[in-house]
């Protein structure tokens, strides 16, 4: 594990078990934004989800640690707080490869571009399949883009960027996809404060597509999409993934882009979906 450097002791972000002791940067990080958050005692501002997916075998504190770049007894520590989802079988932490996708996903909104860039490094390394970062220009079809989108509603974006997937030829089932967006929109709106929403069901839906892809809809002004701050909606895009680590990766990749706010205006400016898609083919060429 690579060293980078000592956390001072001084640090009013991190919390006593960071004070000493050396990780990664991505552990750092981690536990910089884990620290914060219990100590204001609130929860991510970005999506939460409830995840169900096939069992996979738990993570126990060493394989976590590896996993997210900490050290093991910081993992506990961690756990022991309540920090990160966990519970104790036979005195030994087991964690839930489910509850800690969406942990992680419920804290991407905290992050830079630089942070989310190592998020993308932890998930790839983790990744049993192709270790090249998610190319979203790659999984976006033009079939699967409709600009504008006609809908003013809440409901009639759900509809319609369900449709247009399925126009794509990639997803089979439009209705039920809608119905599982909307379930999960009832329960957190993914509308963020930069006029995006990132529709996505609240579990993977392998069942219903051939593979992962995305989506991408512009309203042609923007509509109230459950906002936290009364924030208008206009570009939606609907991640249709067909595995956790899969959604994870991709969410990550989206998340860099959007952070990018020239980028979102060029995608309020673009004619037709060749445009869009070239937009995010040119984007994602400068990222590191």
């Amino acid at each position: 594990m690579m060293l980078v450097r000592q956390i001072p002791s001084s640090s009013p972000v991190f919390s006593a078990e960071y004070r000493t002791g050396a990780t990664s940067t991505l552990g750092l990080r981690y536990g910089q934004f884990v620290g914060n958050y219990v100590r204001q005692g609130t929860w991510g501002r970005f999506i939460l989800t409830e995840y169900l997916m096939v069992r996979e075998e738990d993570f126990t504190t060493d394989s976590l640690a590896s996993y997210l770049h900490l050290l093991p007894a910081q993992v506990a520590k961690l756990a022991e707080r309540g920090a990160v989802p966990g519970r104790k079988v036979s005195g030994q932490w087991k964690f839930s490869p489910a509850e800690i996708h969406h942990w992680m996903e419920e804290r991407m909104g905290l992050l830079d571009d630089e942070e989310l860039a190592q998020v993308e490094g932890v998930l790839e390394r983790a990744s049993n399949e192709d270790t090249q970062p998610v190319c979203i220009a790659d999984i976006l079809p033009e079939e699967a883009i409709a600009v504008p989108l006609e809908a003013r509603t809440r409901s009639r974006v759900i509809d319609a960027m369900s449709n247009v997937a399925a126009a794509s030829g990639l997803l089979w089932d439009a209705a039920k996809m809608a119905d599982a967006v909307r379930a999960r929109e009832e329960m957190q709106p993914t509308a963020l404060d930069n006029g995006v929403a990132l529709l996505h069901p609240r579990r993977p839906m392998p069942s219903i597509m051939s593979e992962s892809f995305v989506a991408f809809g512009r309203t042609a002004t923007g509509i109230p999409f459950g906002n936290s701050r009364g924030i208008m909606t206009d570009i939606f895009l609907l991640i249709c993934s067909t595995d956790d680590r899969g959604h994870l990766r991709t969410l990550a990749r989206i998340s860099r882009l959007i952070s990018d706010i020239g980028f979102l205006d060029n995608l309020r400016a673009a004619e037709n979906a060749p445009a869009v898609r070239r937009l995010v083919a040119h984007k994602e060429s400068e990222l590191k």
